[in-house]
């Protein structure tokens, strides 16, 4: 296990482990046990009791109010929608949020700040305004917590010449080359038979490389430069896990042989799930796996400006707009004066549709909505309460944008090229790919202008496909007010993304702001008269 040494930091202690075999397996500080380490180069922040995950970057000290290494954090624990959820619950708990359950009563005030999952990975928060009155509104950002990636299938186990390998599944519109040569392992959960035979839920996370996905030698391929590289993806996508068990050494062999093992996936794979849980094999009654990259998120860039990380659609939007409602009613004194609901919603399934009971197009976010309504009542007797409530509404549509690539600037509209480091990106589409109008874009730009905060428009060229969000799903549901918006990246759905350091914090204060400030901006413009 390694030696534990305590750290003195101001008010701080920090619980540092020293082990030559695992240096990344600290509970609160990962470093090498022959690097060297001053305390002073911690940051400590408020909701961040993660590993920094921080070897190859660097955040100064001029940055102490930037969310950047919060998100880094964040990023770094979010392997999977799962545990991005996780994460989230952790934070609001930390906030001082009460947690709800769908499948029971709500008890609920003004001046109350509350969140539920479900699926765990679906999450809604919210924070009564204490002026709230029946037919006030409610302000939300939703954005998604999946991102493209490779699942196990139900029945995973495979063998091809000396190999172990495991039948994976695409999920999403990945960049699916970018995974090939890459340092993978699994995340996901479990479902695991307690010592009462009840099952519980359980999330796992192998954090050292367990598979790969190995290109094939130029040699054997000699074309692949000029036709380009055109893998299938049932065939070519299968990840190694290990030599088979015949092929290696007998200790080895008699160890992986007699383990108890799920027909359906290799018994090496279970025994490295129940080796990180701390069960037995025959406890383990159901998985749900994602292949995951192990490089962590970071800073990267001359100046460290960019952010390379996976997952960062949507993960970057989700946690702005996670971070900036906990902000937003941190005090007391934040909710006093507020008439209106605010509400954060991230939603799972996205990249495929969200047409599922933890995705967007489910109901959640409006039965929610019925909900709290209907919690706070009391003795109110009028018509139309819902329907009121939602056209006082605005939605948020946070998704990641396409910022435009220096190599390929014609794929661009010559007018509408998002940079990176320059402000959210306002998203048009005629054909009602994005739900953002000529209303919502104003009055959401107009938040931004009164606190000195930039935007950026975009349209797609018309000789080109739109993609779509959940904005026009949620705007066409019951008929709330939408704006698209995203922060521009690089490398959008590929295993290792791009985006601006400066974007994060200038999301996050525009949602910020939203939340403080668009009641009063609302009233500034009449549309139905």
């Amino acid at each position: 296990m390694g030696s534990i040494t305590t750290v003195a930091a101001g008010p701080h202690r920090i619980l540092l482990r020293h082990s030559s075999s695992h240096p990344s397996s600290l509970k609160l500080f990962s470093f090498s046990s022959s690097s060297s380490f001053s305390p002073s180069l911690l940051l400590f922040r408020k909701f961040s009791s993660t590993p920094p995950h921080r070897r190859f970057c660097s955040i100064s000290n001029s940055d102490s109010n930037s969310i950047v290494a919060d998100l880094l954090d964040y990023l770094n624990e979010s392997w999977t929608h799962f545990h991005a959820t996780a994460e989230a619950k952790r934070q609001l708990i930390a906030a001082g949020f009460d947690l709800l359950h769908e499948n029971q009563e709500w008890d609920l005030k003004p001046g109350g700040r509350y969140f539920f999952t479900r699926n765990m990975s679906c999450l809604v928060a919210f924070a009564v305004g204490h002026k709230y009155n029946i037919g006030s509104g409610f302000h939300v950002i939703a954005a998604h917590t999946d991102s493209p990636c490779l699942k196990l299938k139900p029945k995973s186990a495979s063998s091809k010449s000396a190999y172990s390998m495991v039948n994976v599944q695409t999920y999403g519109g990945g960049l699916w080359h970018t995974w090939f040569d890459r340092d993978l392992s699994v995340a996901g959960r479990v479902i695991v038979r307690s010592s009462n035979n009840s099952y519980v839920h359980r999330l796992v996370k192998v954090k050292r490389p367990l598979l790969r996905i190995p290109t094939l030698a130029i040699h054997l391929d000699r074309t692949v430069n000029q036709d380009g590289f055109k893998p299938n993806l049932e065939t070519h996508l299968l990840p190694l896990l290990s030599m088979k068990p015949e092929e290696i050494s007998s200790e080895s062999k008699e160890k992986t042989t007699t383990l108890s093992s799920k027909a359906s996936h290799h018994p090496l794979l279970m025994q490295v799930l129940s080796d990180e849980l701390k069960c037995d094999v025959d406890d383990i009654a159901s998985v749900e796996l994602n292949v995951c990259d192990t490089q962590p998120s970071c800073l990267g860039g001359g100046n460290n400006e960019f952010i390379f990380s996976g997952r960062l659609d949507n993960l970057a939007s989700s946690y702005c707009a996670l971070r900036a409602l906990i902000d937003s009613c941190e005090s007391p004194g934040d909710l006093a004066s507020e008439h209106a609901i605010r509400m954060v919603a991230l939603f799972d399934n996205e990249e495929v549709g969200s047409d599922s009971v933890q995705g967007a197009g489910a109901p959640t976010m409006f039965q929610a909505m019925k909900r709290i309504i209907g919690g706070l009542e009391n003795n109110y007797v009028g018509e139309g309460s819902f329907e009121r409530t939602i056209r006082q509404s605005f939605l948020v549509s946070a998704d990641m944008a396409h910022g435009v690539h220096p190599n390929f600037m014609d794929k661009h509209e010559e007018h509408h090229r998002p940079e990176l480091q320059k402000g959210l990106v306002i998203k048009h589409n005629a054909n009602q790919r994005y739900a953002t109008t000529g209303i919502t874009s104003f009055l959401f730009k107009e938040v931004g202008r009164l606190h000195n905060l930039p935007t950026q428009e975009f349209v797609v060229r018309n000789d080109m496909g739109c993609g779509s969000t959940i904005g026009p799903i949620l705007a066409s549901g019951v008929g709330i007010r939408t704006v698209d918006c995203g922060i521009a990246q690089l490398s959008m759905h590929s295993i290792r993304e791009i985006c601006g350091k400066e974007d994060i914090d200038i999301a996050y204060k525009h949602f910020k702001a939203f939340y403080q400030s668009f009641s009063s901006v609302d009233k500034m413009l009449t549309v139905d008269i």
